[in-house]
């Protein structure tokens, strides 16, 4: 039952109560006691009638209904977050910087077309560890972009510490996902996959064109790779193919062009949807490698390079 129908029967039970009451004077009394409790629960509908439109505005904007996630975290999910962001970066008090990342991405969204790929608290993790840990330098390096909004995110963080992004992004640019085991489906936002909206996303970011790099194809592409493999990179996000043998190709790959110091961030580690990510990541971490899991942030591990 509703809050406000639950009101409703407060109020049919006053009034019952006052039907059945007993001399005059009493009655009399309690009518008055009753109608100021009567005007109280008037107020105290209102003001739920008031707060069902806040929140029904609420989820128009923030509420996934038109096909985005839903930008809505719990204050667990938040503090837990926190938690996990102070773990991996040693900040003391992560919490600023963790809020400073969901206006980061409520505002490139609604600015946007398309949507970030992922559940809130992971991407605010995405966003937050990488510059807590200090990359060696501006030159970043995403692998799965779909449609630029994360990297449009990114820049924007990286603005707030006052350093400036030189991105460079690898994608098919499909319109489908290309994960083995998913189905060909549009995406659910309903916006295509493609280079001119990747590139008006990040122009509507502020991102200048100079500082973006797109190269359309697959991380394992040879001329892909000659063609990115041009500088070291500061951070690197491995958000490609999602199977154990394309995250542990990805990341041979990334440990060659990353700078000493350098950051990578393997997303959707952990997540039971795609078990090879993790599964692929602990096993080049258990060998022989120069990187160091720093830490794990919702479904996110963070490397860096030694």
């Amino acid at each position: 039952m509703s809050n406000i129908r639950t009101i409703e029967r407060i109020g049919r039970r006053l009034e019952r109560a006052v039907r059945k009451s007993g001399p005059a004077n009493g009655r009399n009394r309690r009518v008055s006691e009753v109608d100021e409790l009567r005007g109280r629960v008037d107020a105290m509908e209102q003001e739920l009638r008031d707060a069902r439109v806040a929140r029904y505005t609420q989820e128009l904007l923030f509420g996934g209904l038109d096909g985005r996630g839903a930008r809505m975290p719990t204050k667990g999910s938040v503090d837990t977050l926190v938690t996990q962001v102070e773990a991996a970066t040693g900040e003391r008090d992560a919490r600023a910087h963790v809020v400073a990342a969901f206006r980061t991405l409520v505002e490139v969204e609604l600015r946007g077309v398309g949507r970030i790929a992922g559940g809130t608290p992971n991407i605010l993790g995405k966003l937050t560890v990488p510059l807590l840990l200090g990359p060696p330098n501006d030159d970043v390096l995403e692998i799965g972009t779909l449609f630029g909004l994360f990297s449009s995110a990114l820049t924007r963080q990286f603005a707030r510490a006052g350093r400036h992004c030189s991105l460079t992004i690898v994608d098919p640019l499909a319109d489908v996902q290309l994960q083995p085991g998913t189905a060909n489906t549009a995406d659910p936002s309903g916006t295509p996959v493609s280079e001119s909206v990747v590139r008006t996303n990040l122009e509507l970011s502020g991102v200048p064109a100079e500082r973006v790099r797109l190269h359309q194809g697959f991380s394992g592409d040879p001329a892909i790779r000659r063609a990115v493999s041009d500088r070291a990179y500061g951070t690197v996000i491995v958000d490609g193919d999602h199977s154990a043998e394309g995250v542990r190709a990805d990341l041979e790959w990334v440990e060659e062009i990353v700078a000493p110091g350098g950051l990578v961030v393997v997303d959707d580690y952990g997540d039971r949807t795609w078990p090879g990510v993790k599964e692929a990541a602990d096993e080049y971490l258990a060998g022989d490698t120069a990187f160091e899991l720093m830490g794990v942030a919702s479904t996110s591990a963070f490397l860096r390079r030694r």
